[in-house]
């Protein structure tokens, strides 16, 4: 069966690198075999089918570093696939994509740039979104829509983006502190505090009141995770399993 998913903007920017490639890249340690285009599976293995998405106030804008558009274990693409509101840009130390400052110009969103406060100067530490003034000729559409910044990147590369990109300093800095270890199994950090990117984006839903979205982005991760790991094994997949009738289950009707 075939699934068919218009662009979303990390799948548009990761067009746009492969068309800079000069040779292909191949993902170390990867499932082999011909890929979906949608989910970046091998097509026994295919995603597209439980794709949830479910829209959202809040935003996410996904600065990313040079590679992870191409690796196949990136999560970025899996909250594009899921949260509608998702932009994506490039990260270059010279230059900045004047999309992504119009962007976090633009009137209607609060942005946030989700990083461990431990790195940054106190004063610009919140560990909560910002209030919303009370104002009751101010309607919800007219609030400011939160939009999480998340560096899509290794660590050391997430600091560098960090430190390097003066434009994002006129931002208050989001330090979440998560009460539960990384269930990430695909690329494992060195630090079980240290959260891939779709981990944090769920968290920063969940403190913005997007339940929904937050718990579909969790089971989602947990499904493409199992999907990928079952490809690289050379393992059947259960559809049946908790994982995915856990997804199903927080599906819209």
């Amino acid at each position: 069966m075939t699934h068919v998913h218009l662009p979303h903007a990390v799948s548009r920017l990761r067009s746009a690198r492969l068309l800079r490639s000069t040779r292909p890249f191949l993902a170390r340690g990867g499932p082999h075999g011909e890929r979906c285009a949608g989910c970046r599976l091998i097509l026994s293995h295919c995603l597209c089918g439980l794709r949830t998405v479910v829209p959202t106030r809040a935003g996410v804008c996904l600065i990313m570093a040079e590679h992870e558009t191409l690796k196949p274990s990136n999560t970025g693409w899996l909250i594009a696939d899921v949260v509608p509101a998702t932009t994506a840009f490039g990260w270059a130390r010279t230059e900045v994509d004047p999309a992504l400052l119009s962007l976090l110009a633009d009137p209607q969103w609060q942005p946030y740039v989700v990083f461990p406060g431990e790195f940054v100067a106190p004063e610009r530490v919140v560990t909560q979104l910002l209030p919303v003034e009370k104002n009751d000729t101010v309607s919800d559409q007219e609030r400011k829509r939160p939009l999480f910044i998340l560096l899509d990147a290794t660590w050391p590369e997430a600091r560098k983006i960090f430190k390097k990109s003066p434009y994002l300093a006129q931002f208050p800095v989001l330090s979440l502190a998560p009460e539960q270890l990384s269930r990430y199994r695909l690329r494992r950090s060195r630090r079980d505090d240290h959260l891939c990117t779709s981990e944090v984006a769920a968290l920063c839903l969940a403190l913005a009141g997007e339940t929904l979205a937050a718990q579909t982005l969790e089971a989602y991760l947990d499904v493409f995770t199992e999907h990928y790991l079952c490809a690289k094994q050379q393992l059947k997949l259960d559809w049946d399993d908790e994982l995915h009738q856990r997804l199903r289950d927080l599906r819209l009707p």
